[in-house]
């Protein structure tokens, strides 16, 4: 591809991977650069993925982001609220989330900074958090890697479960990747630990830790595999032809 592969389109390509070999189980993205991905995933490494068009339908071809004519949608079938709290308790439903906080258990919060009863902040409340990480496994995706979200002690509110408690879920809590705009990460460190698996490019060992406020486990220091030639132009030419995914680093 002639253009020159931009953050976004890193982390969409890193993100993708989340679904790699899952099969057929629901794909949530939640967020610009999460959906994009999950339709990245589907029309790569993993075609069985169920996805919505965001309201009531299955569809076999993902929908571009902005401004779409419906009529295109290749619908599969229904997909009633009601069906996808049935994926979502059965397990076979993957997100990926954007968390305001998220700590060293891998716990979330997108429900309040500060004391609770008192908040700095009042965000969305706990939404589906709490029944999402205790039924299926999730990823995260994060814009601006900082100690500010990837803080020093326990998240201000539990929104999501972490892995100190997974033995309450239904056997399914994971919490497979967290891709940010430093690099990719996972919880698969010794005891359940934060690990570094990748860096973007220009990004040090050195400017993780600085910006994480718990200690982060250097299982590798290699680079971000780059978006193939089929990977950019699904992003660019089917996904995202508006350039929409420029607006979450402002390239």
């Amino acid at each position: 591809m002639s253009e020159s592969i931009t953050l976004s389109e890193i982390c969409i390509s890193a993100s993708s991977k989340a679904w790699e070999g899952e099969g057929e189980i629901l794909a949530t993205g939640i967020g610009l650069i999460p959906r994009i991905a999950a339709g990245l995933a589907k029309l790569t490494h993993n075609p069985d993925l169920m996805m919505t068009d965001g309201e009531t339908y299955l569809i076999s071809q993902p929908a571009p982001m902005g401004k779409r004519d419906i009529s295109h949608d290749l619908v599969e079938g229904y997909m009633s609220y009601s069906r996808v709290f049935e994926n979502l308790w059965g397990g076979k439903r993957h997100a990926m989330v954007t968390p305001t906080q998220i700590d060293s258990f891998g716990q979330t919060n997108i429900s309040a900074i500060g004391d609770y009863n008192s908040p700095k902040v009042q965000l969305l409340g706990v939404r589906g958090f709490p029944g999402n990480f205790i039924n299926h496994k999730n990823s995260i995706f994060i814009p601006n890697h900082s100690v500010k979200t990837f803080v020093s002690s326990a998240v201000d509110m539990v929104s999501g479960m972490g892995y100190q408690n997974k033995d309450l879920s239904n056997g399914k809590f994971e919490i497979k990747l967290v891709v940010t705009n430093l690099g990719v990460f996972d919880f698969n460190g010794k005891d359940d630990s934060f690990q570094l698996l990748s860096l973007h490019p220009g990004v040090s060992v050195d400017e993780v830790i600085e910006n994480t406020g718990f200690d982060v486990i250097i299982n590798s220091d290699k680079a971000t595999p780059m978006p193939t030639d089929k990977e950019l132009a699904c992003i660019r030419e089917i996904l995202d032809p508006q350039g929409i995914r420029n607006s979450i680093f402002g390239e």
